[in-house]
């Protein structure tokens, strides 16, 4: 549950970094989505968006860091496998 909750917390932060040196704006909830619980991030960060604003539809926004968590972390248990075996 750490975990998850650090993860959560750092993509939100991530994605305010982002918004204050870029042009185009990310939604923070996009950030939130980067955890590999794939699809139940993704569902929350969409339910979060429509309890805002009804027009707000996420869901295909916040599978692509969601899928791009799985993919980080596949490739963090290869590293971590390499090391220690």
């Amino acid at each position: 549950m750490a975990a998850f909750a650090v993860g959560t917390g750092t993509g939100v932060i991530m994605a305010k970094l982002m918004n204050v040196f870029s042009t185009n704006k990310v939604n923070p909830l996009i950030g939130s989505a980067g955890v590999s619980a794939v699809p139940m991030a993704a569902r929350v960060s969409n339910k979060v968006g429509l309890d805002n604003n009804p027009q707000n539809f996420l869901l295909m926004h916040a599978m692509g860091p969601n899928v791009a968590g799985v993919i980080g972390s596949a490739v963090a248990a290869g590293v971590m496998i390499k090391f220690l075996g």
